[in-house]
């Protein structure tokens, strides 16, 4: 099920004014908030019975949004960004800044972001300017969501707009650490998922 402009016009409106979103990704379903707002977050992470003291990503629509909102983030970094995103990959950063601290929970000095390649169905989401706070649409520690359906009623119930995407992938983002690449090129995948190792070893190889 593709997704118009005025959805996309619609998510924005509702993260802008505190609301809680169930929105289709290029991996799973989501939950998103503003990521500024302690009463959005709070209300999400109790939705998905999620400790608060773990984190969650930060994800924007478009890979330039992510990087002007970062300005603090080296050139290797940035370089590696750009070979890694968009696409169904978290990146682990450091965050010296401590941008988006309700996001980092206890751990202010990393900042995990998501920029999707959002497939044609969902193209009209790259144009939402403002980031999220997101986290899979799921309870904590169950099974991801492929489909609309696959949200639990609860959360469907309790939020304040559900966008329906049709069917994803359903395999949730590889989450790869680059804190440590600015100074030495070292990186590591803390969670495999829909992007392989040996992918992502490519990819960083790319990199200019």
């Amino acid at each position: 099920m593709a997704l118009s402009a005025a959805d996309a016009e619609t998510f924005e409106r509702c993260i802008a004014v505190g609301g809680l979103v169930v929105f289709p990704a290029d991996t799973v379903y989501g939950l998103a908030c503003e990521p500024d707002s302690k009463e959005a977050v709070q209300r999400l992470y109790m939705l998905k019975r999620r400790r608060p003291d773990k984190p969650a990503a930060v994800m924007f629509f478009a890979l330039d949004l992510a990087l002007a909102a970062l300005p603090e983030l080296g050139p290797r970094t940035t370089a590696a960004l750009h070979a890694l995103l968009p696409g169904a990959v978290t990146a682990l950063l450091p965050n010296p800044a401590g941008r988006f601290p309700l996001a980092c929970a206890s751990d202010l000095g990393t900042l995990g972001l998501r920029v999707p390649a959002w497939p044609p169905a969902l193209a009209a989401l790259a144009d939402v300017r403002w980031p999220v706070l997101q986290s899979s649409a799921n309870a904590a520690g169950g099974p991801d969501a492929r489909r609309l359906e696959d949200v639990p009623e609860y959360m469907r119930t309790h939020t304040d707009l559900v966008l329906d995407g049709g069917e994803l992938p359903g395999t949730p983002s590889t989450v790869v650490d680059l804190r440590p690449f600015e100074a030495d090129g070292h990186w590591s995948v803390a969670r495999e998922g829909a992007i392989s190792i040996t992918e992502v070893a490519a990819r960083l190889e790319s990199a200019p």
